[in-house]
């Protein structure tokens, strides 16, 4: 920004319940002018139901699942039955010519050395598209595939060995010299080990020389499934005249992309929609195999073709958050104050890259010397994905159950070792509310309770950044009849932006946020930012408001002829167009859109720089100058006669910026807390290590938190202004999961005085740790 397109404005500043103050910001001048704090505000900050609540729960939302067009071929996907082989032959003759069968296409050509190896199971290997889903699963079993089985692994610790079966061959193992590497990403890999990612700062040597206390521990957290309550599904129709799809997906216009990018198409002639979704956490923000091959299939058929995964197909398949294993160790003065920290890490996100666990260590408390090195194991897995607060969830795990060790070791409270270490002011504060709350006070000795039922009481916090996607855009029309239009092809994933963005609009034209239509989730629309990594709210609705208030400026100057008065005099309220210091001079909205001299007025705003800038921008992503934090205190009973943790009480304050919807706000925090205690004590993905497969490839016997085992969740939220934007609103999804396994954790260690440093902590896991059954390998 130059200082000659810019003006300086004052925004409220800090946090709510602590005192706020101001900061001024340099603003273009086509942006419109602070926003006060929310409680001077009619829309923003207030509860407000979900626009789109009544379709949802009567049945009317359309989702993917539900989308029939004429013509339309159900296609099925042939996937490996065998961990890790390479197909020598397929014969499709039989099922391309099964009854019914109008597409066929071989994924895994024994003709393509780099698809003909196929590395997990439940791999695609061919697809079909018939009639009806019978006659397609049919055709499958009439495919002949060869397969030359080759040696597998499942388990990340024995892929780590030296002479553990390769998953990926490279040249030097090829060439049997298995001492040098090759490079993946930029990291060497041996083995099956690809790394390490170094991250250093100081002397981590010279701050353990230093630190009067040390402690060291290992932690090790499962893979996770999505488990989306809606299972991933296409419709693609390829036409002559271009490409639509209908799509279960976080992202319409990353998808748009990518299949321009697949099928050499112009981006005219790609279209995604959305209607309803039903979950997604990070596995349905990119393209997939199964889109693709459901694309292919359309345009083989020359018809529209659905493609809906099965529950095992999805928990195979579509993605999971990678199991990891990490080593802390940290250093300290009898204060308190770090000296330093280290941190090694293994996680296997199967055949895929991005098992780290995050910037957590390393980031989360004040500490001069710090030494990272995180590694990826491939495992004959299905590949890993993005997944609620990905990495930074299970670095949490051992980052605050660490410092919960410390704290014990120097004898200082939990809470007040972070005061000391923990340079983050919202937090301090969100511990404060939240120990008032969960009443901190009760807490006692670790272990201490009489009798078989123990309680115990923890927290754990967290943290990610506050994320913003620049290519984001949206348009508001205002139509003569008095009608308000919203249009991006952001996509409503279940988190409600769709109102949101009727909020903010709202307030800004003086209106109810009933009274916007919201049309979104088509990227017909203006190009709308991701639904995932806690950037939604941040990157929309500062570009909502500003065309709101850019339209609205339109509809100030032909109401000024009628009203007898400036434009700059003019300002929106409850559904009136009103003079300053005239209060007997108005117009209603409706009565200033009749006057226009078209059908409609609008304006269309892309997403600008926060007003302080980015901390750093990588392409269309960036991320703002601070934090979104979050800290969370979790009492539990253990039964140490049966094992059994049971959570019963989890108090959740949380930050993001201004919050728009407090309403909708907190049901994003109870979903990341009831996800967060569903990975600490129930879900883990089990192989069976001598096939290869896994045995619980569904919701039955994949277990996960149920109603029965949902505690009272209290959710605080904190107002924390910044004046980085014309809205000031950032995400809370990620921030809601990343803190609750750690803080059951920490709590079940205060319950029975052992510490359990794995997840799950299923009842096995307890009565091990009391030394009441033998411990598993």
């Amino acid at each position: 920004m130059t200082a000659a397109k810019t003006r300086t404005q004052k925004f409220p500043f800090g946090i709510a319940s602590v005192g706020l103050g101001q900061v001024e910001r340099q603003v273009p001048f086509d942006e419109p002018p602070p926003l006060p704090p929310n409680t001077a505000l009619n829309s923003i900050g207030k509860p407000a139901a979900r626009q789109n609540g009544r379709a949802k729960v009567t049945g009317a939302t359309r989702f993917t699942v539900d989308v029939t067009l004429p013509g339309m071929l159900h296609g099925r996907i042939l996937r490996a039955s065998l961990p890790h082989a390479q197909v020598r032959a397929i014969d499709i003759s039989a099922a391309a010519n099964h009854p019914g069968v109008h597409a066929i296409l071989v994924v895994a050509s024994p003709d393509d050395p780099a698809s003909a190896v196929l590395r997990y199971i439940g791999a695609p290997v061919a697809a079909v598209a018939a009639d009806s889903v019978a006659a397609a699963e049919q055709a499958l079993r009439l495919i002949h595939v060869d397969y030359q089985p080759l040696p597998f692994v499942v388990d990340m610790d024995k892929a780590r060995q030296p002479k553990a079966p390769p998953v990926f061959d490279n040249a030097s193992m090829a060439a049997g010299n298995a001492s040098e590497s090759a490079l993946i990403g930029g990291l060497p890999l041996k083995g099956n080990v690809r790394g390490p990612a170094i991250e250093t700062r100081g002397d981590v040597s010279q701050g353990f020389a230093q630190a009067d206390v040390t402690v060291e521990g290992e932690y090790s957290t499962q893979v996770q499934t999505h488990c989306c309550m809606e299972p991933h599904a296409i419709v693609a129709d390829w036409r002559a005249d271009g490409l639509t799809v209908h799509m279960s997906t976080q992202f319409t216009a990353g998808i748009r992309h990518e299949l321009a990018e697949a099928f050499h198409l112009p981006l005219s002639r790609v279209r995604v929609v959305v209607d309803g979704m039903g979950g997604g956490f990070g596995s349905k923000s990119m393209l997939g195999n199964y889109a693709r091959m459901a694309v292919a299939l359309s345009r083989q058929a020359r018809t529209p073709v659905s493609v809906v995964l099965d529950r095992s197909e999805e928990q195979m398949d579509s993605g999971n958050r990678p199991g990891t294993w990490q080593r802390l160790r940290l250093g300290a003065k009898h204060d308190g104050s770090l000296t330093a920290i280290s941190l090694q890490s293994y996680g296997t996100a199967g055949t895929a890259l991005g098992a780290g666990v995050g910037n957590v260590a390393q980031a989360l408390y004040t500490c001069p010397n710090f030494e990272g090195a995180q590694y990826d194991v491939f495992t004959n897995g299905g590949p890993g994905c993005a997944m609620r607060g990905p990495g930074n969830t299970q670095g949490a795990f051992g980052i605050e159950q660490a410092i919960d060790e410390l704290a014990e070791r120097l004898a200082i409270d939990p809470l007040a070792l972070r005061d000391r270490i923990d340079p983050s002011a919202v937090r301090r504060e969100e511990r404060r509310l939240g120990a008032a709350r969960i009443g901190w006070e009760r807490r006692h000795a670790p272990g201490t309770d009489s009798g078989p039922l123990k309680r115990g009481v923890g927290m754990a916090q967290s943290l990610w950044g506050a994320n913003v996607q620049t290519n984001a855009a949206c348009e508001v029309r205002i139509l003569r009849d008095g009608s308000v239009e919203v249009l991006s092809s952001v996509q409503d994933i279940g988190t409600g932006i769709g109102t949101v963005l009727a909020q903010v609009v709202a307030e800004e034209l003086g209106l109810h946020a009933e009274d916007i239509v919201i049309r979104i989730g088509d990227t017909d629309f203006p190009a709308g930012p991701p639904s995932y990594g806690s950037l939604t709210t941040a990157s929309i609705t500062p570009p909502a408001r500003t065309a709101a208030w850019r339209v609205l400026q339109s509809l100030f100057r032909e109401a000024a002829l009628a009203l007898n008065a400036a434009p700059e005099d003019l300002f929106a309220r409850d559904g009136q167009i009103l003079v300053r210091n005239a209060p007997d001079r108005s117009l209603s909205f409706r009565a200033a859109a009749a006057r226009l001299r078209t059908d409609q007025i609008s304006a269309i705003v892309s997403r600008s720089d926060d007003y302080a800038g980015f901390r750093r921008v990588r392409g269309d992503a960036a991320v703002a100058q601070q934090d979104l934090g979050g800290v969370q205190f979790a009492e539990v009973a253990v039964d140490t006669e049966t094992g059994i943790i049971r959570v019963e009480r989890v108090v959740a304050v949380q930050d993001c910026g201004r919050p728009i919807n407090p309403l909708q706000i907190e049901s994003q925090v109870q979903g990341g807390v009831l996800m967060g205690v569903s990975f600490a004590l129930f879900e883990n993905r089990i192989f069976d290590q001598h096939t290869g497969g896994m045995v619980n490839a569904n919701l039955e016997a994949y277990k996960f938190a149920g109603p029965h085992e949902t505690p009272d969740i209290e959710v605080i939220v904190l107002e924390n202004y910044q004046g980085q934007s014309a809205t000031d609103a950032y995400g809370i999804a990620e921030p809601a999961n990343i803190a609750t396994a750690p803080a059951i954790a920490n709590a079940v260690y205060n319950a029975i005085g052992v510490r359990l440093r794995a997840l799950p902590m299923t009842p096995a896991a307890v009565l091990a740790a009391l030394g009441k059954i033998p411990k598993r390998d």
